[in-house]
């Protein structure tokens, strides 16, 4: 059996092990990253203003009005984000099929993870738990180790439950499970459970006292969440890039859906899944050392963390004050200012999580992603962050506030056809090509994806055929709008309850299975989207209705959402989609044994 080193002492990162002007782990040139991020910055400003004077010469007819100007505004806020998911969907797909070391320019570190280093450092696996079903995370970290354990590494990695379970009937459960587990082990140290009375700080508060406890023992440690897998492979290649780079400090993997029975889940993480590796590898290929971690499924060097990556209590009342509700994104740009540096590996495969079943229930971790990133508004002067770091804090909280511009922009609609009417030279042919532009523009991150998958020898194949991917893309790209009015309008009705002190997020255990919705519940959660679709659809219908069915794509979500939720709720849907072989992804053909053993443990 490998011998274990004893715990190390951490010492603050310092540039001595990276050559002068590469980032700290000597990765990348630092020029050479501040070229390209110079170069992004320059193809976004020009798209944007190529964009705006487009717009201008459209609104600009006739003279500005009111209506004019807020659209205007509003597309400034909205816009910014839209023209990054273009330019990062077109770099990555340039940087997978127009390069032949793509991979190399974005994951210099990836190397590492390849070569059969023997492990010498020590793995915490944290399994954090709030009100979640017992079985089903025990069944999903159990699965976790067995994988490390075939690896022949997995004495390296111990395991602790760390629970924040309010319920008491939950947390006894979690209390035998934990304690029958550890008893078949055998070993001690390798499964520990803890579960805190006080749930201060949520998740963020729950990993720092681990660090604070039990950080000394390891050098690393892997969060996961209630509905994380990955396979001991995928893990030990991340083990030894970590190994290879000291001053990595952060290296996230790239998260995909796992295979679900639910409508909803299907649809939504086939979109994902084929949109998420060009755009992944696009932004990191200008992100670099400041890339993203999304709190779960990476690994982080614990002593710096535990020293250098504290959250503030953020001062005022909630909502928007106290803990901080989307702590990942904080914690990666503490990482980074403390000398470290943070990485994704946009490589596909080893990484999963579960996606909501339902759109009421997407939209209650969506409402709670907005919170937490508008929560950044007080962070934002933080001292000594790197230039890279402060912006992906406002990027963050743009990724939200330009949700309300949209809904803005579309509910003047019916007012600027009005005074579209009155002016008689009225720039149509501009106005409709600037509309379509923008919605190629929305859609290329998963354009790319689209085109990723045809010119990959073999990628249809994975994904059951030319006829069944051509298909489910269609179906996703409708689903794709559809859920889009949804969740902007609902995200600005949330906006809107904050300005009035009116909107409360708990931190609560999440559904996971696939489930119905009543007609009463989905109304309940859904009218105001039918009422505004209502206000959209009588006005432009009595105004212009060759206006309404071009606006259809971003208008017919709002009257639709109702139906549109009951839907992909709907098992049955599901079941068909299944059973077609339709929005499957590459692990619903072939399914690894990671996911396999989940499966047969949930059947038995």
């Amino acid at each position: 059996m490998n011998q274990r080193p004893a715990p190390t002492t951490f010492r603050p990162a310092a540039q001595e092990g990276a050559p002068i002007g590469f980032t700290p782990a000597g990765l990348q040139n630092e020029a050479g990253l501040r070229r390209r991020r110079l170069f992004v910055l320059a193809l976004n400003l020009a798209t944007l203003a190529l964009l705006l004077g487009g717009l201008a010469h459209v609104l600009g007819a006739g003279g500005w009005s009111a209506a004019d100007v807020a659209i205007f505004v509003a597309f400034l806020f909205g816009a910014p984000w839209t023209v990054l998911g273009f330019w990062n969907a077109v770099i990555g797909l340039w940087l997978l099929h127009g390069r032949r070391e793509g991979l190399k320019q974005v994951a210099p570190f990836a190397l590492a993870g390849e070569r059969a280093t023997p492990l010498v450092l020590r793995t915490a696996v944290l399994m954090t738990l709030r009100n979640e079903d017992p079985e089903r995370a025990f069944r999903r970290l159990r699965v976790v180790k067995d994988s490390l354990d075939v690896t022949g590494e997995g004495v390296w990695f111990d395991y602790f439950v760390l629970s924040d379970t309010s319920d008491p009937v939950v947390a006894a459960a979690e209390e035998a499970l934990a304690e029958r587990w550890a008893r078949e082990i055998g070993e001690p140290a390798r499964l520990t459970y803890r579960r805190r009375s006080d749930n201060a700080g949520f998740k963020a508060g729950n990993l720092r006292d681990f660090c604070e406890r039990w950080g000394e023992r390891y050098e690393l440690m892997l969060p996961l969440d209630a509905d994380s897998v990955m396979a001991g492979e995928t893990i030990l290649g991340m083990a030894r890039m970590m190994q290879a780079h000291p001053r990595l400090g952060i290296l996230q993997s790239l998260v995909v859906g796992m295979p679900s029975r639910s409508a909803f889940a299907r649809i939504f993480q086939f979109g994902m899944r084929h949109g998420m590796r060009p755009y992944t590898m696009g932004s990191a290929w200008w992100g670099g050392d400041c890339g993203p971690f999304w709190g779960h499924n990476a690994l982080v060097r614990i002593a710096p963390f535990r020293d250098c990556c504290h959250l503030p209590v953020l001062p005022g009342k909630p909502p928007l004050g106290g803990a901080v509700m989307s702590h990942d994104q904080v914690e990666a740009t503490l990482m980074r200012r403390a000398g470290y540096e943070v990485r994704v590996l946009p490589v596909e495969g080893g990484s999963w999580e579960e996606n909501p079943p339902t759109m009421l229930d997407f939209a209650k971790r969506d409402l709670r992603w907005c919170l937490g990133n508008l929560q950044y508004l007080k962070l934002l002067d933080l001292p000594d962050l790197k230039p890279m770091s402060r912006f992906q804090l406002v990027w963050a909280i743009l990724m939200f506030l330009g949700l309300p511009a949209w809904t803005l922009m579309i509910a003047l609609l019916p007012l600027e056809v009005v005074e579209a009417r009155a002016i008689a030279d009225y720039p149509t042919v501009a106005a409709a090509c600037l509309y379509l532009l923008f919605l190629a523009m929305y859609l290329s991150p998963k354009l790319a994806g689209f085109a990723d998958i045809l010119l990959t020898r073999g990628g249809v194949r994975r994904y059951g055929g030319a006829g069944r991917f051509l298909l489910s893309a269609a179906i996703e790209v409708l689903f794709a709008f559809l859920q889009g009015a949804v969740s902007s309008f609902r995200t600005t009705l949330f906006m809107v309850g904050l300005l009035f002190g009116k909107a409360r997020i708990g931190w609560n255990g999440q559904a996971r299975d696939a489930h119905a919705l009543s007609f009463a519940t989905a109304f309940a959660g859904l009218w105001p989207h039918f009422l505004f679709g209502s206000y959209l659809f009588t006005a432009l219908g009595m105004l212009a209705p060759a206006v309404l069915l071009w606006s259809l794509p971003l208008t017919a979500g709002y009257v639709l959402a109702i139906p549109f939720a009951m839907l992909t709720a709907w098992p049955a849907a599901g079941a068909w989609l299944v059973r077609h072989g339709l929005c499957g992804i590459p692990e619903d053909f072939d399914m690894p044994p990671v996911l396999a053993a989940i499966r047969d443990g949930e059947r038995a």
